[in-house]
């Protein structure tokens, strides 16, 4: 089968489990770079390994993706809607919503697209930037003094190396180290875990390590692959928790595609403020 650069293919050892993206094809080794399509994971194989699916095949994993990231958002807005209208009782003065406002550095432009739609969708303010994943260590301090964020989302693909023999070390996967330079880039500029919540990883990563690293959410605790919309569903819950609350560690990796076991964290002050008086937006 003729395979080549930006093909949709699927693994036929994998039982055509996840849909992917050819990045690259290295001739010599006849070995194909992959990128999921949904899911943060990226993968080498060989071309005899894969097929491209059949157009009907195509066309019904479209539109399960589809349903599947409106549902998403739509669970989102109902939380964000929730508390947005529970500071706007009758018996209450107008307050004005100011939730965290987020920095999301990707390593996939397709992925910080989707995420970009879903923060606006979700009424955050963001700022997201393509940026490849061992690129993100360098511009990361940058960015934060630039833009001063209250959660940072430093993500893209990844995914254990294929002859990996733990789970622990950098050495066994593909991006991990580079997400964890970040944090601990990002950790040196805000040492403090409220004042700057951090989300890191994609699918397979090193969780310990960046959860040592300073991340307050990251994954894979189990090392399963992520949805590429885990980052948005997780700091959501963040960004509109009020600052005087910790986040609900359970409901909030519980809200994400994956669960317990593609994301994990630990205990977090939300970013969510109340302001008075309430004044008009400006044109």
């Amino acid at each position: 089968m003729d395979i080549k650069k930006g093909d949709i293919v699927l693994r036929l050892s994998y039982g055509k489990d996840v849909f992917f993206k050819v990045e690259s094809i290295d001739i010599k080794t006849q070995t194909a770079n992959l990128k999921g399509i949904d899911v943060r994971l990226c993968a080498d194989a060989p071309l005899s390994d894969l097929t491209k699916p059949g157009i009907a095949e195509l066309a019904n994993y479209r539109a399960r993706s589809l349903r599947l990231r409106v549902e998403l958002v739509n669970r989102a807005l109902r939380y964000s809607r929730s508390v947005r209208n529970g500071s706007k009782k009758k018996s209450s003065p107008d307050y004005m919503n100011i939730p965290g406002r987020i920095l999301h550095l990707d390593g996939d432009l397709e992925y910080m697209s989707a995420c970009r739609k879903a923060y606006e969708e979700l009424e955050l303010v963001n700022h997201c930037f393509h940026i490849q994943e061992q690129e993100q260590p360098r511009h990361v301090e940058a960015l934060l003094r630039e833009y001063k964020p209250d959660i940072l989302v430093i993500t893209g693909h990844d995914g254990m190396v294929k002859d990996a023999r733990t789970r622990d070390g950098v050495d066994n996967y593909h991006n991990s180290r580079h997400f964890i330079a970040a944090v601990v880039r990002a950790r040196a500029y805000q040492p403090s875990k409220d004042d700057l919540v951090i989300f890191a990883g994609a699918c397979q990563s090193w969780y310990q390590g960046l959860i040592n690293a300073g991340a307050n959410f990251a994954s894979s605790p189990e090392r399963v692959l992520i949805h590429c919309l885990d980052p948005v569903l997780v700091v959501e819950k963040v960004a509109y928790t009020p600052i005087t609350k910790t986040v609900s560690i359970y409901d909030t990796l519980q809200q994400s595609v994956t669960g317990l076991k593609g994301v994990g964290g630990i205990e977090t002050r939300g970013q969510f403020r109340l302001g008075l008086p309430n004044l008009p937006k400006t044109p």
